[in-house]
């Protein structure tokens, strides 16, 4: 690494955030909608195009969270296999969530067809690296039990052949999943944006929420710049939740920092050699890094939750890139081009979520999965503010927890990074 990386997203580069114009807040309208990412706009963009009037209230500039800052891994991954899924809640239960997942996958690429969104999508699959010898047998079980209960057509790459996948020795053979797709999250974020606002809605950057309140027939809404009276609210700020403004919520997602590094431009025989089939990647990994091919296929982008306890970028940078050496030795002394960093959402059972509360609904909670458990968990709570029955979803009878001893200030988080560590060094999957 011979220059200083840009402190920005890669994917800044093609779609640069813009400023909204501002425009006078409403003394009432029939939606708001906190948060302006994919959770937040695909909700706008359902309740705009049923004829409501929406207005988006953002923070920041529109997409300056997760949504323009995450690996465009459209995975709509579950963080508890489905088999010990299977075991905690029954072959059911487990096969609605799991199913939930594949049915949202291709609502999204059905999505982005439909609409003409330029974003780079494709249904590329996705090779998991196991990282222990043990670790390769259960991916095999995985993968046996999502083709059979769930017609996933997953399958496993013994070490000898992995090579077909990726050009690294680091790992212990792995498993593909045909069904997962990337895209660029920052021109579909645009794109989102687009639609949303052409069939309607209004967003409205640089205007935090300060407090709600109900109130009779419906909500008011306080920001710096003026109230609004809304009938609905719809908050989908996932791992960019106000402490003070939403208190409810922020005691029930835990913020934890991912991060990523984009390399300098690779040679086209280079990226053939260690990505041959375009595909994304991960691995068996407690603290995984997931990666993948640039858009254009020239470099590599590399992410992580290692450094997860240190704000220090040059802290992060190193993290990643010992790790990127480590799976592609040949990468040796290549530069970084970009280092950045977002905010994903945990929550207390490690699954995404839909509620009401207070008459509030939320969609947050996306566990680093978010290109496409945000853009349907948003819609559905849309639907249900409609009355329509394709709300319906596996999530709803969820129980949204609160996490014990947390205010929303997440001061275990170095202490989980440590542990997760550990169980990494010994093997524990």
């Amino acid at each position: 690494m011979t220059t200083k990386p840009a402190d920005t997203p890669y994917w800044w580069e093609a779609a640069p955030l813009a400023d909204r114009p501002q425009r006078d807040l409403p003394k009432r309208c029939d939606t708001v909608v906190v948060g302006a990412g994919y959770a937040g706009l695909s909700a706008a963009l359902t309740l705009a195009r049923a004829g409501r009037g929406v207005h988006v209230l953002e923070k920041d500039r529109p997409g300056e969270g997760a949504s323009s800052r995450n690996g465009g891994i459209a995975s709509g991954n579950i963080r508890i296999s489905f088999r010990k899924m299977t075991k905690m809640f029954g072959r059911e239960r487990a096969c609605a969530i799991y199913g939930e997942g594949k049915a949202a996958r291709e609502d999204l690429a059905r999505f982005i067809l439909d609409e003409g969104i330029e974003c780079g999508y494709s249904l590329v699959g996705r090779f998991s690296g196991a990282v222990r010898p043990a670790h390769y047998e259960v991916l095999a079980r995985e993968s046996e039990m999502l083709k059979r209960d769930l017609g996933i057509e997953a399958y496993v790459v013994p070490r000898a052949e992995q090579h077909a996948e990726i050009g690294t020795d680091s790992y212990y053979g792995g498993a593909v999943r045909p069904d997962i797709g990337g895209l660029h999250p920052g021109l579909f974020h645009r794109g989102m944006l687009e639609r949303t606002e052409s069939a309607g809605a209004v967003v409205h950057g640089q205007t935090p929420v300060e407090g709600i309140r109900r109130e009779r027939g419906g909500f008011e809404i306080a920001t710096p710049r003026g109230k609004i009276v809304s009938r609905d609210v719809v908050i989908a700020t996932n791992g960019y939740t106000g402490r003070q403004a939403l208190p409810w919520l922020a005691r029930r997602v835990v913020p934890v920092a991912s991060q990523m590094i984009a390399t300098e431009p690779l040679d086209a025989e280079v990226m053939s050699r260690l990505m041959p089939k375009r595909r994304m990647l991960g691995e068996t990994r407690h603290l995984y890094h997931y990666f993948r091919p640039s858009p254009d296929g020239t470099r590599i982008l590399f992410g992580g939750r290692r450094g997860a306890q240190t704000d220090d970028p040059s802290k992060k940078i190193r993290h990643l890139y010992r790790y990127l050496v480590q799976i592609f030795p040949e990468l040796e002394g290549v530069g970084i081009s970009h280092c950045w960093w977002g905010y994903v959402a945990m929550t207390y059972d490690q699954l995404p979520k839909v509620a009401i509360h207070d008459g509030v609904h939320y969609a947050t909670g996306f566990c680093g999965s978010g290109v496409v458990w945000a853009r349907w968990l948003g819609r559905k709570v849309a639907l249900r503010i409609l009355g329509d029955r394709q709300a319906e979803t596996a999530f709803d009878d969820q129980r949204f927890r609160a996490i014990p001893l947390y205010d929303g200030r997440p001061w275990f988080v170095p202490a989980s990074i440590l542990w997760h560590g550990f169980k990494d060094q010994i093997g524990w999957y």
